[in-house]
């Protein structure tokens, strides 16, 4: 069996009822103002529900490393031992303070692609760069400024800059990128928190978002270039390293060059599956509904094997 050939539309309908698991966990937690508990929830619901899978999945991207992460840590085994090797991403609740303080966006997010098939990122930040399909490879580059590539996709997308929307995380560290869109008049949607969702929402219109720019956490980017890659959009990132510790850990993940700057299929060189549950409403995706002893849930779910991307609604009971 080819490595692409078990990426198939079965798995991935059953790694749905992973992400779907954690997001039902997550939601009993929303507004309750812990945020610890909250991803305590997502990761056990998670953790359960990927034991269950007949997998040989090991997680790249987790928690943490051992040492600091209990469960779904890099490199813990999951699934019953049996069936397709599998790499593993996920972020059991990608939205903890969105999650803790009942705001909008807060998604439980994973990805399977064969063993091998992604970077495994350390948990440090990344500088990223992304944009939807239909464009011609390279339209933006993470080395030049933020306004230069709001011009370029205005000018490839046949529109005035003024009609590019840009999605980038409302923190002090990116008050040169916001300066530098506003300079040459694009829209900036700032976000508060889950750069995956804001990655995401280049690759549909009705969001508004053409563009997503800035730093955030290279786990993420990993998990954003997997869904980017089911849709063939495009994805540059660059890992950032604020001490030596920092990159003593990603030495420990195999990485070497420490400013290579890394394109989607280098960030996931295999087919992949991505999926991302809705634990709160967003603009991606509808949270969790508990009524009359139904809940009601709306997951996202992307195949680049087979090029399918589905929306389930899916009821069950409480």
């Amino acid at each position: 069996m080819s490595q692409s050939s078990i990426i198939t539309d079965e798995l991935a309908f059953s790694a749905a009822r992973v992400a779907i698991a954690a997001a039902i966990a997550s939601q009993r937690e929303v507004g309750r103002g812990d945020e610890k508990q909250a991803d305590q929830a997502a990761v056990d619901a998670m953790r359960t529900a990927l034991n269950r899978m007949p997998i040989k999945g090991r997680i790249v991207i987790g928690e943490g490393e051992r040492d600091e992460a209990p469960m779904l840590y890099i490199g813990e085994e999951v699934g019953l031992g049996t069936g397709p090797e599998i790499d593993i991403a996920l972020d059991p609740l990608e939205g903890t303070t969105l999650t803790a303080k009942a705001m909008a966006n807060a998604l439980a997010v994973i990805a399977f692609a064969p063993r091998g098939g992604m970077l495994h990122a350390p948990d440090t930040y990344m500088d990223k760069i992304a944009v939807g399909p239909g464009y011609a490879e390279g339209v933006v580059d993470l080395d030049a400024s933020a306004g230069d590539n709001a011009k370029a996709l205005a000018k490839a997308k046949g529109v005035r800059v003024e009609d590019i929307g840009v999605c980038v995380l409302d923190r002090p560290r990116h008050a040169a990128i916001i300066e530098s869109l506003r300079a040459v008049g694009a829209r900036v949607h700032l976000i508060s928190d889950g750069d995956v969702a804001g990655v995401i929402n280049t690759t549909k219109p009705e969001t508004g978002i053409d563009l997503y720019v800035g730093q955030g956490g290279a786990p993420e980017g990993v998990l954003a270039a997997s869904a980017l890659k089911c849709v063939g959009g495009q994805f540059q990132g660059r890992l950032v390293f604020r001490n030596d510790d920092e990159k003593a850990r990603a030495e420990r993940t195999g990485v070497k060059d420490f400013k290579r700057k890394y394109s989607l299929n280098e960030l996931v060189s295999q087919d992949a599956i991505f999926i991302a549950a809705g634990v709160t409403d967003g603009s991606l995706l509808r949270g969790v509904k508990v009524m009359g002893g139904v809940v009601q849930t709306h997951t996202l779910v992307m195949n680049s094997a087979t090029r399918t991307v589905s929306e389930l609604f899916v009821k069950q009971p409480v």
